[in-house]
């Protein structure tokens, strides 16, 4: 798509936003409500913020330099430090991909039933991920980015509207959580909730994917900049909503279960407060949730591997990805299909490792954003100034005791 001489399509930053919300995002959410209530609701916004100035940082390294930080970290750090995150990237996109195909599962077989529980999370979220590379494989970005944005905005409707009902259905038992914790809390349980939704929000690995759209797009130069700021803050406003949506939901009931049962176990609590449609809207709002970051996954984490095969084959800086070329259609077809072994194992089990794996990269991402973007926008204009390197150095340390809390909790089961 060639550049605009007028906005552009906003569909980069939604795409990025969007696929970094899944099943573990909306288990997080509700789960925080129900503990905290909806005072929690704030480390929701400040969350997406994190995410937004990480994305923002990725999105004028590259405009400025014509680099994807993958290019430049080629370039700066040599190609030892890209086949360890080739490594981290096959190791993250197992986890992931079994994730996203388990809560795809269980959210359809909740809708279809058909079969029984277990059966039923193997065969649609196979059936899911199987439609979704056929998809990413015969459309390119531009059927993708089209398919996105219709189901982005169901979905979007349709959970922040589930949030809405519940809101001014059960405002008695919502307005005392405003201010104090909806019931006494474990010691430590509150903050460990606190850091887990912040951290939860909008993804990890993911956001990388933000230059390749916006290459797609014809987005080079900072003369693009404002642009994407607009359409990644339109992304993280929606990522917020969302989530807080979510929290409002889960203040209102007890939540309980396990993995994406939790959602099956919220979906049932609303049916027998506010009726069956209340459920039906839910669960297609959970579905779509999942699907889209699925499909999202699906078309972008290939980008990655590709980028980081041709940088490890040392290709030059600035090229587009070939969609058609055997590197992304080897990474679409594994992460479609080998991931699926996962999916025998306790959906719990994968997640956990999944939420080990994710956690790591944040303070990963924050510390090559001050390093190697530091070094490759050295003397460009759009280089870090000071408000940027202490937005940096503030998300570094948080996400630095995100893991930490994330891993120990996790590892602690």
């Amino acid at each position: 798509m060639p550049p605009h001489g007028r906005l552009a399509s906003l569909a980069p930053g939604i795409l990025v936003a969007a696929t970094g919300v899944g099943a573990a995002d909306l288990i997080t959410a509700a789960f925080s409500g129900d503990q905290l209530g909806v005072a929690i609701a704030w480390a929701v916004v400040l969350g997406a913020t994190l995410k937004f100035a990480l994305s923002e940082g990725l999105a004028r390294w590259q405009l400025a330099t014509d680099e994807t930080p993958l290019e430049s970290l080629a370039r700066i750090a040599g190609r030892g430090v890209v086949a360890a995150f080739l490594a981290y990237l096959v190791f993250w996109g197992f986890f992931v991909a079994t994730a996203l195909m388990g809560g795809a599962g269980v959210t359809a077989h909740a809708l279809l039933g058909g079969t029984d529980p277990r059966t039923g999370r193997i065969a649609y979220g196979l059936a899911t991920s199987l439609l979704g590379a056929l998809l990413v494989r015969t459309g390119g970005y531009a059927l993708f980015q089209r398919v996105m944005k219709v189901t982005i905005g169901i979905t979007f409707a349709l959970v922040v509207a589930t949030g809405a009902l519940v809101l001014a259905q059960d405002w008695a038992t919502i307005a005392p959580t405003l201010l104090v914790h909806r019931r006494p809390v474990t010691e430590g349980l509150g903050l460990a909730w606190t850091i887990a939704l912040i951290g939860s929000v909008g993804g990890t690995v993911t956001v990388l994917s933000y230059g390749y759209w916006i290459r797609e797009e014809g987005r080079h130069g900072l003369a693009h900049l404002a642009e994407s700021r607009l359409d990644l803050g339109i992304g993280y406003l929606m990522t917020a909503l969302f989530g807080v949506a979510m929290v409002v939901v889960g203040s209102t009931i007890e939540v309980t279960g396990d993995g994406t049962a939790v959602i099956i176990a919220i979906g049932d609590a609303l049916a027998t407060r506010l009726g069956q449609p209340a459920r039906w809207a839910f669960l297609v709002g959970a579905w779509g949730t999942v699907a889209c970051s699925l499909l999202g996954v699906w078309q972008s984490v290939p980008y990655l591997f590709a980028d980081t095969w041709a940088q490890l084959r040392g290709r030059g800086a600035g090229v587009r990805v070939d969609v058609a070329s055997p590197p992304y259609r080897l990474a679409l077809y594994a992460l479609a299909t080998i991931p699926a072994l996962g999916l025998v194992r306790q959906f719990s089990t994968m997640q956990r490792w999944y939420a080990i794996v994710g956690a790591s990269f944040m303070p990963l991402l924050a510390l090559a954003l001050l390093v190697v973007g530091g070094r490759a926008l050295r003397g460009r204009p759009g280089a870090h100034g000071p408000l940027a390197i202490g937005a940096y150095v503030v998300v570094l340390a948080f996400f630095v005791v995100a893991a930490a809390f994330e891993i120990r909790s996790r590892l602690g089961r």
